[in-house]
């Protein structure tokens, strides 16, 4: 039970730090302090993307499964609907360079605009 509920944790953590790579750029133009934690995520996702690598948190999340007894992603609210945002069907590697593409060019946008608004700042 224990390594299912870690298990489903890993999965939360997870999307909340591939939303924090998506979107965790906006956050920063309110709170400066937040370019130092999103810019190396930020950098990680792409660089995740781009070289097709498995993010640690994947093997982990199946080891815990694993030894919970589970065999893939069934059953719960957690496998239902956040798994598949995760690891959607026909992910290909195509769809993996569009995805990095469209967070690098989302994330100059704001970077851009963040140094536009220290420029005046200053």
């Amino acid at each position: 039970m224990i390594f299912r509920l870690l298990a489903d944790l890993v999965v939360l953590i997870h999307l909340a730090f591939v939303v924090f790579v998506v979107l965790g750029g906006l956050l920063a133009l309110k709170w400066r302090w937040v370019v130092w934690l999103h810019l190396p995520a930020a950098i990680w996702g792409a660089l995740i993307e781009f070289g097709g690598w498995i993010c640690p948190l994947t093997p982990l999340e199946n080891w815990l499964r694993h030894q919970g007894g589970e065999e893939g992603y069934v059953g719960g609210f957690i496998q239902h609907y956040m798994v598949p945002v995760l690891y959607p069907d026909g992910l290909t590697r195509e769809i993996q360079i569009v995805l990095g593409v469209g967070v690098v060019l989302l994330n100059l946008v704001v970077y851009t605009l963040i140094i536009r608004q220290a420029r005046r700042a200053s």
